[in-house]
């Protein structure tokens, strides 16, 4: 096939690149090409959030969060490569004057200056962007979010020196403002004048091939079993920026809208590869309500826009925060090569530390998640440093069927123990067909000791994190026995005040 520039819609016009090396970052093309230098450096890792920008695409039909006609989501510009701009809109901070009265600050900005949330500057451009995404979304379904849900939504945004109580109250504020709306309608006819059904072919020193349906993915994995897939690029980015990596030739399936659905089916919830995670956890949160925790507190609004829970699971980090979680669900692999789809249980697709199942031109095309009994217990619990925006120390996945007082099912999973994420086979076996009692319990810590040989790293030492699963286990049973059960937030109520009020 032949190739193209790269087409997407920036500062009230269509761009077109054609001279970018394909893992050019969306940052550094704004900062040293567009001279756009608004948008920040900081840690170049999708961490921080001083690189904030929004990206619009058209928005589903009867997507509840779109903004007039398109879908607006926050990312990290440091680790987006520039050709998945294609067919899309790349709003950076610049754009806020554009969209103002002549001469006025937008709300968001204004919002800043009143309420002293910029000290250094250096981290307010992407505060601003997550800010005014905010606002767009929240002033298009006619609310004001709350103190919580402002904290939550900048969760992906560090702030060195002000403090986040001043940067809160400019959250609040700009809804006190006059209203500015973006108009939606030119960015709407850009993209719907650069929108393609073909697969976008682009080269400049390495190929980047994005096609748009899945048959068209699953003939080039098959073709091309050595090139790279990405998706959200939340870790792949990592690889250039960090570690240097050639990529090679890429296969991008962020276009592939089949992948991107999120459905019940006769089988259970199925998850498509490429469902953004904040897709993905939102379906496992209103399935199972115990588990917004842990959707909050994975990585961070930009990370979760962008990074999907298939590629989450394909790489197979051991503190990746997915796969735990998934295992206590009982989840199912659909393995797709060519025209042949298999399934595997989660459990099995792990073999070795980064190394799993797949064959050579084969690729995970979902994630199922079967119909569940109703006495199906689910609880996941994350440890780390900072609440926040942080990788986990140690990740659990817990659930348990009760048959009156014995144990008739469990699924006990951890990450950050082993080489793999994996359930704790002899836990289980200590605590199958047994009473759900202190005694039991304490049968299942001490053969959770004999699952797991825990290393000591930066994030928490051997000693802790044995320590630290085993107490895990212990408010699993609290929260799940059967005499005065502890109330799932109860255990987490302190950390929500002092999140909200920090």
């Amino acid at each position: 096939m032949s190739t193209r520039p790269i087409r997407f819609f920036h500062r009230g016009q269509i761009v077109e690149v054609t001279d970018a090396a394909p893992t050019t970052s969306v940052l550094d093309w704004l900062r040293e090409d567009a001279r756009c230098t608004g948008t920040k450096e900081g840690c170049n890792e999708g961490d921080c959030g001083a690189c904030t920008v929004v990206l619009g695409t058209l928005a589903a039909p009867g997507d509840a969060d779109a903004v007039r006609g398109l879908s607006l989501q926050t990312v990290n510009a440091c680790i987006q490569f520039l050709p998945t701009l294609e067919g899309k809109a790349l709003f950076s901070v610049e754009d806020l004057k554009a969209i103002s009265p002549a001469g006025a600050l937008h709300p968001a900005q204004q919002a800043m200056v009143d309420c002293h949330g910029s000290q250094c500057g250096f981290c307010t451009p992407g505060f601003v962007m997550s800010l005014w995404s905010s606002y767009e979304h929240h002033c298009a379904q006619g609310r004001t979010p709350t103190r919580q849900a402002l904290a939550d939504e900048l969760s992906g945004n560090l702030c060195r020196c002000t403090g986040y109580r001043p940067i809160l109250d400019a959250g609040q504020r700009m809804f006190e403002l006059p209203r500015v709306a973006l108009d939606t309608a030119p960015v709407i006819a850009a993209l719907q004048r650069i929108a393609s059904g073909e697969t976008f072919e682009y080269e400049r020193g390495a190929r980047f091939h994005a096609p748009k349906t899945l048959e068209a993915l699953a003939g080039l994995r098959e073709a091309k079993p050595d090139a790279r897939l990405l998706a959200g690029s939340t870790d792949i980015g990592l690889w250039v920026n960090k570690q240097f990596r050639d990529l090679g030739e890429i296969v991008y399936l962020g276009e592939v809208k089949e992948l991107q659905r999120v459905e019940t089916r006769d089988d259970g919830l199925w998850i498509g590869a490429g469902a953004s995670l904040e897709d993905a956890w939102r379906a496992l949160a209103q399935r199972w309500p115990a588990l917004t925790d842990v959707w909050l507190r994975f990585a961070s609004p930009p990370i979760r826009h962008a990074g999907t829970m298939g590629g989450n699971i394909a790489n197979g980090s051991p503190i990746g925060d997915s796969a735990p979680v998934l295992m206590a669900l009982d989840a199912q692999l659909e393995l797709r090569k060519g025209a042949t789809v298999r399934r595997m249980p989660l459990t099995d697709f792990y073999v070795d530390y980064m190394k799993n199942r797949l064959e050579r031109g084969e690729f995970v095309q979902a994630i199922v998640i079967p119909d569940l009994p109703a006495r199906r217990t689910v609880r996941a619990y994350k440890i780390s440093k900072r609440f926040d925006c942080d990788i986990s120390a140690l990740c659990a996945g817990l659930s348990i069927e009760l048959d009156g007082e014995s144990v008739s099912a469990v699924r006990l999973a951890f990450g950050g123990l082993a080489g793999i994420v994996k359930r704790a086979a002899k836990a289980e076996a200590a605590l199958l067909g047994q009473p759900w009692n202190e005694k039991s319990l304490a049968a299942a810590q001490a053969a959770l000791a004999e699952d797991f040989t825990p290393l000591s790293d930066m994030r928490a030492s051997a000693d802790y994190r044995r320590q630290v699963a085993a107490n895990l286990l212990q408010r699993f049973w609290l929260e799940t026995r059967t005499a005065n059960p502890l109330p799932a937030s109860a255990t987490s109520v302190f950390a929500t005040m002092t999140h909200e009020e920090a």
